[in-house]
């Protein structure tokens, strides 16, 4: 049975919020400002904040400046993952991937569908790797983005988490990098 053990240190990951959305601004970002709360709460550190358009090459471009930097382990992107024209956030997104971590989109749609039923189909939210950085898409709903955290990210960011979490892990990411 998965629990938090509490003889482990609690480490802090460093984290970048990107808002992928056409009709909203910092000032009136709720996904945004609820994803900021979550993981100020859980002891994490807010490395970055952005909001982009539904554009592909925007998308990526913030996503790939904070991927390759050092003070950032982990980018959050609310936004952009549905089926309209303008959402994009996964196009954008999945060509940085190095590792799909597809157990994310199954266990996301799980939880999803206890609170929404089958509207969950209507998400393609998706996670990977890239350069050692873990990137996680998520719905634009406030309501998904704090499903997402409640359920799956506040527990795989925490190093207490047992029997495994990412957090243990993100040392060892980029070994095939360091292999000379």
């Amino acid at each position: 049975m998965p629990k938090i053990d509490e003889s482990r240190p609690f480490i802090a990951v460093r984290m970048a919020i990107l808002t992928v959305s056409d009709t909203r601004t910092l000032a009136d970002d709720r996904s945004g400002d609820a994803l900021q709360r979550l993981l100020a709460d859980a002891g994490h550190q807010l490395a970055a904040r952005d909001l982009v358009k539904d554009e592909v090459p925007a998308i990526r471009a913030a996503v790939e400046r904070w991927i390759i930097d050092p003070a950032i382990d982990v980018v959050l992107t609310t936004g952009g993952t549905g089926f309209t024209g303008r959402d994009v956030t996964p196009e954008a997104v999945r060509p940085l991937f190095e590792k799909e971590i597809d157990g994310f989109a199954t266990v996301f749609h799980m939880i999803s569908l206890q609170k929404v039923g089958t509207s969950t189909i209507q998400s393609r939210a998706c996670a990977g790797l890239a350069r050692g950085t873990y990137i996680f898409c998520l719905p634009g709903s406030p309501g998904a983005c704090k499903d997402a955290w409640e359920d799956i990210l506040k527990w795989q960011l925490d190093n207490r988490h047992r029997p495994c979490n990412f957090v243990e892990i993100m040392p060892r990411l980029e070994e095939h990098r360091r292999k000379g």
